[in-house]
């Protein structure tokens, strides 16, 4: 079954709009764009967050002891990241915490994606390259990039990038990611929009039944 990931929550409203749809994962962006939110705003979303759904922490070169703080108090179940954060700062996470990673890279050539694989993630994510934008763009990639790198692929992944309703099941059909991630995919004007929500997690699961 491909899991779902929403992200972008920032208000209490998107946890509601959630809990009735229960994604498996959830995003709260900790990097300095339009959708970050501090510590105080993700532990009450969190809070009110159907216990059913994870909470994913995005994280672009955060200092590792606020990202450790984060999973200490239960406010995050995993950690997504976005920067440049080594194979070390991995692993050092991973033994003071019980979480699980996710790093991201920008797709930009299938010799890239391969030497970019983290063997200390539990998952990697693939995100659209755009100078500049460490993600979170709404805009695709070529898929035929990771197509190109399936069989060389030794961990699950999460393919992000401009996914909506409307393209998610070739996404799906064409990479076999063990999750999808859309954000802007599910909302109108910049704002989460529970139909959208709904019809993107239908639409996937849809696909298994």
């Amino acid at each position: 079954m491909t899991r779902v990931k929403i992200c972008g929550l920032k208000t209490l409203a998107d946890v509601e709009a959630v809990n009735r749809y229960l994604p498996e994962y959830v995003g709260f962006v900790f990097a300095k764009t339009r959708r970050f939110v501090t510590d105080e705003q993700t532990r009450l979303m969190r809070q009110a967050l159907d216990k059913k759904i994870k909470a994913v922490g995005v994280f672009v070169d955060e200092p590792l002891a606020h990202v450790v703080d984060l999973c200490e108090n239960r406010i995050i179940d995993v950690a997504q990241l976005h920067g440049s954060e080594s194979e070390a700062y991995i692993r050092e996470l991973k033994q003071k915490t019980d979480i699980c990673v996710i790093k991201a890279t920008r797709v930009q050539t299938p010799e890239q994606v391969l030497q970019v694989m983290s063997d200390e993630a539990d998952y990697m994510l693939f995100d659209t390259y755009k100078k500049g934008a460490p993600g979170g763009t709404g805009e695709r990639f070529p898929l035929e990039i990771l197509e190109k790198c399936l069989p060389d692929m030794h961990k699950p992944f999460f393919v992000a990038g401009g996914l909506d309703c409307d393209n998610v099941l070739e996404v799906i059909g064409r990479t076999e990611c063990f999750a999808v991630d859309t954000s802007s995919g599910v909302e109108t004007d910049g704002v989460k929009d529970e139909q959208k929500i709904k019809q993107f997690i239908e639409k996937v699961r849809g696909k298994e039944r």
